[in-house]
């Protein structure tokens, strides 16, 4: 799954391996709650201005999914409440950000950030991210941020985790030498998992030196709604930095 909302509940559909490779590393439902009429008419009007076409050849260059000025481009999977991706935008006014979501309420909430603040650096994929990693040229991206992913605990869901041998591989190709995968989770297990399916790549290099290199998120994080509720509720995240060799 790419990063479904933490609430979408634990539905299981057919566990077979045939069908979870052939969805890629999608999982769960796309809409939840109803969509307000502004939400609903942004979907229909603005979405389309913003949305990552895969049904068409990938451009030579992200940058070319961008007005002129856009120097990097980044991904972020599964943006959830948008919160993250729209802070890092209006950060960096000179790099391109890919938000990746299927999930439809977070797609309309974003959507409405966009509007609000006028951001014209986020172009938004409503699909499964393996998808698009599949499609974009290599050596695309300057970072990839996973946020607080849905972890999926059973042990016969594991295969729906994001981070996979196959999506290590991905990455490794989409990103430039020097460029970065981040991920950020409180859960303890999926950290392990995530941790043991890089460390055994040839094409990452953890960068933690200390504890507080991932004990503490990195400068200027954003924090998100899920994640402030984490530690609310007692739960510590862990922050893991991972550049491509």
């Amino acid at each position: 799954m790419i990063a479904a909302p933490r609430d979408a509940g634990d539905r299981d559909p057919p566990d077979d391996d045939a069908l979870a490779h052939s969805r890629g590393s999608f999982f769960g439902r796309r809409k939840g709650h109803r969509l307000r009429a502004h939400q609903a008419d942004l979907i229909d009007n603005l979405l389309p201005h913003l949305a990552v076409d895969i049904s068409t050849p990938a451009p030579e260059k992200l940058t070319e999914l961008f007005d002129d000025g856009i120097e990097h481009v980044r991904l972020e999977i599964g943006f959830g409440g948008g919160e993250h991706l729209i802070a890092e935008a209006q950060a960096h006014p000179d790099t391109g950000f890919i938000g990746c979501e299927p999930y439809v309420n977070g797609m309309a909430k974003i959507l409405t950030q966009i509007e609000a603040h006028n951001v014209g650096n986020v172009r938004l994929f409503a699909g499964d991210a393996a998808e698009l990693l599949a499609w974009a040229p290599p050596r695309a991206l300057a970072r990839i941020d996973l946020i607080h992913p849905d972890p999926w605990p059973k042990r016969r869901h594991w295969k729906r985790r994001f981070v996979q041998d196959a999506t290590v591989v991905a990455m490794a190709r989409i990103l430039e030498p020097g460029g970065e995968f981040r991920f950020v989770s409180d859960i303890d297990d999926y950290c392990a998992w995530t941790l043991a399916h890089l460390m055994r790549s040839p094409d990452f290099a953890w960068l933690a030196e200390r504890a507080t290199d991932w004990l503490e998120p990195w400068p200027d994080y954003t924090m998100t709604r899920y994640g402030a509720k984490a530690e609310r509720e007692g739960r510590k995240a862990a922050y893991l930095r991972f550049r491509r060799l």
